[in-house]
C-alpha cells in the first residue's frame, strides 16, 4: 500500500482486530470523481449515512477493473488520500440503470436520499466516465450496486 496514510489506519484497524490479520492489503479507494464529492461521500461514509456505491459494469470493464467481491476491505480517503475509514463488501448486486428503486438510494445517503437525486447525480458522473471511452449511458446499463458497512473509523 503506497498511501502512507491508509496504511498506518489498515495498521491501527488490525491492532485492534487481530481476527484480519490475515487479510491482503486494502485497496484504497475515493468517491466520485471531484474533489468536492469525493470530501463529502468520505464524510457521508465515516458518520454511517453513505452504505452503498453504484459502479457502471462498463465502467469497471473499460478501466479493466476488477468486480467489487463479499468480503472486500477498502480503505475511503478523501480526494487527497487522507485515510478516513475502512469498510467491507457486504453485498453485490448486477441491476439495470432504469430498475434502481428508493431503497438503494436511501443506502447510497447522498443529496437528498431520492431516487430523483440519484438518478440525476449518478447519470451525469456515468456521463463524464464514459465519455473518455467515447460511450455514453443507457437507461439499460448494468450498475454494480454494491454494499458496504464500515468496520473503523479514524480517531
Amino acid at each position: 500500500m503506497e498511501n502512507a496514510s491508509a496504511r498506518n489506519l489498515w495498521g491501527d484497524f488490525l491492532d485492534a482486530h487481530l481476527e484480519f490479520a490475515s487479510e491482503d492489503a486494502p485497496k484504497v479507494i475515493h468517491f466520485c470523481d471531484n474533489e468536492k464529492d469525493a470530501n463529502v461521500c468520505a464524510n457521508l461514509v465515516s458518520k454511517d449515512v453513505k452504505r452503498a456505491t453504484s459502479h457502471s459494469l462498463l465502467g469497471l470493464q473499460l478501466r479493466n477493473e476488477k468486480l467489487p467481491q463479499l468480503g472486500d476491505f477498502s480503505v475511503v480517503t478523501d480526494w487527497s488520500g487522507n485515510a478516513k475509514c475502512i469498510i467491507r463488501t457486504t453485498g453485490v448486486r448486477l441491476i439495470p440503470y432504469f430498475a434502481i428503486r428508493e431503497e438503494q438510494a436511501r443506502l447510497e445517503g447522498e443529496g437528498d436520499k431520492s431516487l430523483e437525486y440519484w438518478r440525476k447525480v449518478h447519470w451525469d458522473y456515468y456521463t463524464r466516465e464514459l465519455a473518455e471511452f467515447g460511450k455514453a449511458p443507457k437507461e439499460s446499463m448494468i450498475v454494480v450496486f454494491e454494499q458496504f458497512e464500515k468496520l473503523f473509523t479514524k480517531k
